[in-house]
């Protein structure tokens, strides 16, 4: 987050009289308690400084970057997930395949009769399927997916950076988000590697609070 010159002023007047009310600040940088209070505002909700009632303002000795860091570690994949991409175990590759080019997703999650996550299919899957003579309409998805308990998932209440390391430890692109249920595994989301860069870009450009 970066900060403007008023900011960073109100910062270094906490750090030098804190604890320090919303009054004494503006009348140190002449200005009006209404006008400091957006920044005020802004710079406690980041953390730079904290609040106390009938105290006043205290800045936490917290960096910018250990901030970035706390914040990203609250970050739950309940915030972030998107809708999956699902199959049924008895669609051919030849569809897999199509439906995958269609939605232009990297990992497609296969379903059971019960519809209950049973399998995971990758590009690699599917490339690997296409190499050969064997006729592609006519091979099902579940003799060519990955099986459980060879399947990575997550679940809602996960940390999205922990979810971020099994992404790079496994090396996959994506994993299904799933909650537990009496007949099995039911996806609920996906967390892909685009999902992790683009919640790092947005908050780069602090569009997240």
């Amino acid at each position: 987050m970066e900060l403007s010159k008023r900011q960073e002023e109100i910062i270094e007047i906490v750090k030098e009289n804190g604890p320090i009310t919303g009054e004494n600040i503006a009348e140190k940088l002449s200005l009006t308690r209404a006008t400091l209070r957006p920044d005020l505002a802004i710079l406690t909700m980041s953390g730079f400084l904290d609040a106390r009632p009938r105290v006043g303002y205290f800045y936490t000795g917290k960096t910018g970057f250990e901030l970035l860091s706390e914040k990203i570690k609250k970050y739950k994949v309940a915030e972030f997930l998107q809708i999956p991409i699902v199959v049924k175990e008895d669609v051919s590759v030849y569809d897999a395949i199509s439906t995958m080019f269609l939605e232009d997703v990297g990992t497609l999650f296969v379903l059971n009769e019960k519809g209950c996550l049973s399998g995971v299919l990758s590009r690699k899957d599917l490339l690997r399927a296409s190499i050969g003579q064997q006729d592609l309409n006519s091979v099902a998805v579940h003799i060519i997916m990955t099986r459980m308990p060879n399947i990575t998932v997550c679940r809602k209440d996960d940390s999205l950076i922990d979810v971020a390391q099994k992404l790079i430890n496994k090396q996959i692109d994506g994993m299904p988000v799933v909650k537990d249920d009496e007949k099995g595994l039911t996806v609920v989301g996906r967390v892909t590697k685009t999902t992790i860069t683009r919640v790092f870009v947005e908050l780069a450009s602090a569009k997240i609070v």
